[in-house]
Formats: C-alpha cells, sequence, structure tokens
C-alpha cells in the first residue's frame, strides 16, 4: 500500500461508518445485524490503462473485494452486474479473487443482473453461487469477438504510401492499412478459439449440472432475455437483490455497499476528461464503449 493510500484527506469528512465496520466488535456493539456486502460492477470491463472510460478491471477492485469479505457479520457478498463484456483476463483476475476469498472464508456469493451479463459480464456472474436476473435482462453471448477496419482500398484510392518497418514476419499482425493474410486470420482465429475453451470451460466448472442444453446451443454466442436463460439454466431465477437476500437470511439483514468510489460529480458528467479539453482518443473510446452496449439492443 502507497503512502497516499494511508493520508486521509483534509477536503472530504471521512466515511466513519466504513471506519468503524472494519473494527469488528465495535460494529458488533453499534449494530449487531447480519450483513450482506455488496458490489457492483457497471460498465465495458477493460484496463484503465487502455480504455480510461473502463467501468470494470481488477485494479478498481483489487482492494474493495477482499473488504467486501471482511465485513463483520457478512452472511454473503452480492455482486451486481450490468456489462456487455470486455477484456477476458481482467474477468479471469477478478473472478479468481473472488472466488478465492469465497472458498477460503466459506461464504456464499450471489449475483444479481440488471440490463445485461453478457460476453465477459457473463463471465462475472458465474462466480456466484446463484444468479438472478429480470425478465428483460440480456444473459449469455458466451463466445470471443474481435473487430476493427480495413483502410488498404482508402490510402490506395488516395494514393498515400504506406511504410513500416519490422523485425519479425509478423510483427505487422492485422495492420488495417494492409491487405489481409491468410496466415493472419488463422493465427487469429487460433487465439479466439483458445480464449474461447477457457471461457466454455469457466462456464461448464460453475454452471455444471445445472445448464439444459448442448454446448452448440449455448456457447456459441447466442443470448437471451433473462426469462429464458433460466429455462436454459444458465441463471436461477428471477429476482432482484433485496428480496431474494431478505428471504434467505431475514428481513433484517443489513446491506453494505463496498463499490469503490466514484470519480467526483462534474468528472462524471464530463463526457471527454477535464473541464474545457477535448481528446480525440477519448471520443472514439465513447463510440467503442456505445457498440458494446448496442450490441444487445441498448
Amino acid at each position: 500500500m502507497s503512502d497516499s493510500d494511508n493520508t486521509v484527506s483534509t477536503d472530504q469528512p471521512r466515511d466513519w461508518g466504513k471506519f468503524f465496520r472494519k473494527i469488528p466488535f465495535l460494529c458488533d456493539l453499534l449494530d449487531p445485524k447480519d450483513r450482506v456486502a455488496v458490489i457492483r460492477f457497471a460498465g465495458v470491463i477493460a484496463d484503465s490503462s487502455m480504455m480510461k472510460r473502463a467501468g470494470v478491471n481488477y485494479q478498481k477492485f483489487r482492494e474493495a473485494i477482499p473488504d467486501a469479505f471482511d465485513v463483520p457479520r457478512v452472511k454473503a457478498v452480492a455482486i451486481i452486474i450490468n456489462s456487455p463484456g470486455g477484456a477476458p483476463a481482467q474477468c479471469s483476475l477478478i473472478s479468481d479473487r473472488i472466488r478465492a476469498l469465497s472458498d477460503e472464508k466459506n461464504i456464499p456469493v450471489f449475483a444479481f443482473v440488471e440490463d445485461v451479463a453478457a460476453s465477459g459480464g457473463y463471465w462475472l456472474a458465474c462466480i456466484a453461487d446463484e444468479i438472478y436476473v429480470q425478465e428483460t435482462s440480456v444473459v449469455g453471448s458466451i463466445g470471443v469477438i474481435s473487430s476493427g477496419f480495413g483502410f488498404d482500398e482508402f490510402i490506395a484510392k488516395h494514393h498515400v504510401t504506406r511504410r513500416i518497418y519490422t523485425s519479425g514476419y509478423d510483427k505487422s499482425f492485422l495492420d488495417p492499412f494492409k491487405t489481409e493474410k491468410s496466415g493472419d486470420l488463422a493465427r487469429l482465429k487460433n487465439i479466439q478459439s483458445d480464449m474461447h475453451r477457457t471461457f466454455k470451460d469457466w462456464v461448464l466448472e460453475r454452471r455444471g449440472g445445472r445448464l439444459r442444453g448442448p454446448e452448440s446451443e449455448l456457447m456459441e454466442g447466442a443470448f437471451w432475455t433473462g426469462k429464458t436463460a433460466v429455462s436454459k439454466g444458465l441463471v436461477d431465477g428471477l429476482g432482484q437483490i433485496s428480496s431474494i437476500m431478505k428471504n434467505k437470511f431475514g428481513d433484517d439483514i443489513q446491506f453494505i455497499d463496498c463499490t469503490p468510489e466514484k470519480k467526483g460529480l462534474l468528472s462524471s458528467l464530463l463526457p471527454f476528461g477535464q473541464e474545457g479539453s477535448f481528446d480525440l482518443g477519448q471520443i472514439v473510446e465513447v463510440a467503442e464503449e456505445k457498440a458494446f452496449w448496442s450490441r444487445f439492443g441498448l
């Protein structure tokens, strides 16, 4: 932990409730109720150094995850998911951390899907011992996708000369300014196939005998509404966090939000970084983010 992590800001009031929750004796004395720790995973899954607007990545949640399992008198960890997917490695890092803590501390995990848990979003949902959705949630998309643009004909038409210098035959892999090579496409297919197999193995490990249907139907990129996903065994039922958790742990159960703090209100309202700034890269990110969601009609 860096020195900055130990510094209490004088600009904002300290969250004393969060502070006391870390001290079991004081927490039980002041409020002896059983608890459910809640973490919300919302947005595209991507490393923040690659996509500044990424909503979900391991670095962002690496402290929140163990904090959730350390909440005094915690009976379960609930994860709320609203994500169209993203980077497989980030999904794996988050999943491994949560499952390790769940097994170590014998604390169950429940997932609650809002609008969508597709592709990487469904990968995250499979962390849970039970998954609940809304009838109109979008669930599934177990597959791998890669997309891009081809500008070779455009630059030829406008008499633009492409200059690229490499050491190594494959260093210009899938160069968008050159004609596609069959070898590049074959190599990409192999990479996607490896990732897809890992994804399918994870779903089989977590959902196992609950799935109703062959791999060729459930794990080739198709997605469904929540009600249909229940019938296929991809999820366990319909319901929202409050009613399901109270049904399992009693009406007095207390919900503790462990989601990492968001940025300040002003920066969250500004679509392109700092106030008054204009960043073409962030405009592209907004377009990419919209493309993730639009695949599912959102």
